[in-house]
């Protein structure tokens, strides 16, 4: 047998250089490697010659395999997407859910984790989650079938302090038909803005929204002509669409020279 050792061949441009000739056997030594730029081997050449491991499953090269694919849980929606710290209950819907999910809140900035109190599995594309999170923040949230396929969402869920009234309810004073009030102050810590809901103010004095606090102002209209209890309740949102409620009364009397007022 001939040997003929070398460290590098370069054929020209064009030119084909060939190792053995058919029934030739080139071997490679252990360590050492044949790099084949932009060639392909065909099929059949390489039946017999070894064989490759995919997802665990060995395959000889040259042959075919079905590989078994994995089902991953898809994500939709959260409903409702913005909750208080308080325990609060999730509808989650997406797909290919399996009874029964873990499902894990992560905090958007600092990657702490919170698994939910409770997973309850309604179908396939729906499953319940109650999540106590003590931090306010916005969460992703991380789905894992008992398979251990999984999916984890982008920031979906957000905790956050819902406004807290701090005037208390019932009456704001009472006042004479005809008279221009004081400025009347009504706060909820949290609120970004403020609106009647239901009920109305005696006519003639409007709610003035603010950040934080709102007012109660004008001239109560002289066209009252008996005494008159207005009942109405305020409603103060949060820049994340929460909302608290209040009701309150203001009393306005006719024939009067005086008025009160309660703040």
């Amino acid at each position: 047998m001939s040997e003929v050792k070398v460290n590098k061949i370069s054929p020209r441009s064009g030119t084909t250089v060939q190792l053995g000739d058919s029934g030739d056997t080139v071997n490679l030594p252990a360590g050492s490697s044949l790099t084949l730029p932009n060639t392909s081997v065909a099929n059949a050449a390489l039946q017999g010659s070894g064989q490759i491991t995919i997802n665990g499953q060995a395959v000889a090269l040259g042959g075919s395999i079905t590989l078994t694919t994995e089902t991953r849980p898809t994500f939709s929606s959260i409903t409702p997407s913005t909750i208080e710290n308080t325990q609060t209950t999730c509808t989650i819907a997406g797909g290919n859910f399996v009874s029964t999910p873990l499902v894990t809140a992560i905090n958007n900035t600092t990657g702490a984790t919170i698994v939910a109190d409770e997973v309850s599995f309604t179908s396939a594309s729906q499953i319940t989650a109650k999540f106590t999170i003590p931090v306010d923040g916005t969460y992703k949230l991380y789905i894992e079938n008992p398979d251990g396929n999984a999916v984890q969402t982008n920031a979906v869920l957000t905790v956050s302090d819902a406004p807290a009234w701090q005037t208390s309810a019932g009456s704001l004073g009472e006042f004479a038909a005809g008279v221009t009030i004081s400025t009347i102050t009504i706060t909820a810590t949290n609120a970004t803005s403020f609106a009647v809901q239901s009920g109305s103010l005696p006519t003639g004095l409007s709610l003035n929204t603010g950040s934080g606090s709102a007012t109660i102002t004008g001239t109560v209209s002289s066209g009252i002509s008996s005494d008159t209890l207005f009942s109405f309740t305020v409603r103060a949102t949060d820049a994340e669409a929460q909302t608290a409620d209040r009701a309150f009364t203001i009393q306005i009397t006719v024939g009067a020279n005086n008025s009160g007022q309660f703040n």
